[in-house]
């Protein structure tokens, strides 16, 4: 199915970097609380991410991400996830995180 550039252009795709990691044990599924500094704009947003298995804690944080930033929250057992952290899902399930190839700016739109 195509998508039109006005389809695309709804989406906001942004640069930020993890500032803070925690373990998520209430979680279904293996995960991690993470905060990730979108820019002034934005600010700081929460997220549950499912990448406890190729990433730890030290290797999440300070790692710049793509995000989507304007679906709507969900509630991810007692934790309000705000925005999706991306990232490319394995055949084993396993997900690859989506990143810059280089550093910018927090709050970067994808463009």
């Amino acid at each position: 199915m195509s998508i039109s550039w006005q389809d695309f252009e709804k989406v906001e795709l942004r640069a930020g970097t993890i500032v803070q990691v925690e373990d998520f044990p209430k979680a279904r599924k293996p995960a991690c609380k993470l905060w990730v500094d979108l820019g002034e704009e934005i600010g700081i947003k929460r997220s549950s991410a499912q990448v406890t298995k190729l990433y730890s804690k030290a290797e999440l944080l300070n790692r710049q991400v793509i995000c989507v930033t304007n679906f709507p929250a969900k509630q991810v057992a007692d934790f309000i996830s705000e925005v999706l952290v991306t990232g490319f899902i394995l055949p084993d399930g396993e997900v690859v995180l989506s990143q810059p190839e280089r550093w910018v700016p927090n709050g970067s739109r994808l463009a």
